[in-house]
């Protein structure tokens, strides 16, 4: 996903174990595609927490973070704006996601980036 905006949205949450499947069934073929037809999201990418094994100071380490999210989607947006616009609220009450999904995702965390330009 090559970075075209200055600005992300990540979305992370976990999910009830019980609600997984329907979880990453809604995400994928309703949330996204409906969050995909708001005006000014460039596009939408989603992941899931891997472990992290990496060499710092010469030593191989495995880096925890304590109660991270397993799921994250990264939103590339054209301003903040598209946050709080109709089209956005419309999309994310719409289909499946506000009564069979949401309800089962806890330890949710949002966060707005702006992409640092160091040209300035």
């Amino acid at each position: 996903m090559p970075i075209s905006s200055k600005y992300l949205m990540i979305a992370s949450m976990d999910v009830d174990p019980d609600h997984e499947a329907v979880f990453n069934e809604v995400y994928d073929k309703e949330h996204v595609p409906l969050l995909s037809e708001v005006p000014g999201i460039i596009s939408i990418a989603r992941f899931q927490r891997q472990d992290l094994i990496m060499s710092i100071g010469g030593e191989k380490q495995t880096i925890r973070i304590e109660n991270n999210p397993k799921y994250t989607a990264i939103y590339e947006l054209e301003s903040p704006e598209v946050l709080i616009s109709k089209a956005w609220d419309k999309a994310v009450e719409t289909g499946r996601w506000p009564q069979q999904v949401r309800p089962y995702t806890k330890n949710r965390r949002h966060v707005l980036m702006k992409l640092i330009d160091p040209c300035k």
